[in-house]
């Protein structure tokens, strides 16, 4: 179907709605009916007919002036999960790591040139961050997306670039160049900071039978439990081992 076409077919409401339940997936402490109209670029009156059909089907939720996800989209989301082919090969690997290092676990995605964190198991430790499933950031931010594009050629990195409207061949591409290189010879990258103050994310990437990347491993957690001897002796080594196990399941041979 051509693009037109495609447009034509679109129901205003309906990408409305899904605009409202994507900006509720970035803030858990919900949003105002305001910073909702405005997020969605409507008036406050369209947007509480929206929101209000949405709680009726319990995808949203309100608490006094307060919109949050509902427990509905959560259990829509679990199921998708469960079905989605990736997901049942990478979620046995992610509770076997979370059990082994008691830190919540996800598998990211690379998603419009952003990363997507697409499932999780959690930790039952006290101080963490609140969930990332659902939520997506730039490539460059976090360990998951630059494990990622790690594997990539220069060239591909400068059509990137050059997308975002940044010169190649500058001392930022350099920079990163050089940072990519370092993580492609490891397998492994961490990142400080880029998902949250105090926040540390190691990811190691897992490839198809092609060896095209088909997303990250990536364990999350507080600065202050994420020492560099624990990183280095406890949590690389199993996640590397973690990221090839997955990568055979999808029937990736090491040269």
């Amino acid at each position: 179907m051509e693009e037109g076409k495609q447009t034509a077919y679109t129901v205003q409401s309906v990408n409305k709605a899904l605009e409202l339940l994507e900006a509720l997936t970035e803030f858990s402490s919900g949003l105002k009916l305001a910073q909702l109209a405005e997020k969605v670029g409507e008036n406050r009156n369209k947007t509480f007919r929206l929101l209000s059909t949405l709680c009726d089907k319990g995808l949203v939720e309100r608490e006094g002036a307060t919109y949050r996800l509902g427990i509905y989209s959560m259990t829509l989301a679990q199921k998708f999960l469960k079905n989605a082919h990736v997901i049942n090969y990478a979620h046995p690997i992610l509770e076997e790591l979370a059990r082994k290092h008691s830190e919540a676990v996800y598998m990211t995605v690379i998603k419009d040139d952003e990363v997507l964190f697409v499932d999780m198991v959690d930790c039952e430790q006290k101080i963490k961050a609140t969930s990332f499933v659902g939520r997506r950031f730039p490539l460059f931010t976090n360990a998951a997306g630059k494990v990622m594009k790690a594997l990539d050629s220069r060239d591909l990195l400068e059509k990137m670039f050059k997308k975002r409207g940044r010169k190649s061949g500058n001392p930022e591409m350099d920079r990163l160049e050089s940072e990519l290189t370092a993580i492609r010879a490891r397998g492994v990258a961490i990142d400080i900071g880029g998902l949250g103050e105090g926040v540390i994310s190691v990811a190691v990437a897992f490839r198809d039978y092609a060896g095209k990347v088909v997303g990250a491993i990536t364990l999350i957690g507080p600065s202050f439990r994420m020492l560099a001897e624990r990183l280095e002796n406890e949590i690389i080594p199993s996640m590397l081992e973690g990221g090839e196990l997955l990568s055979e399941k999808f029937g990736y041979a090491r040269a």
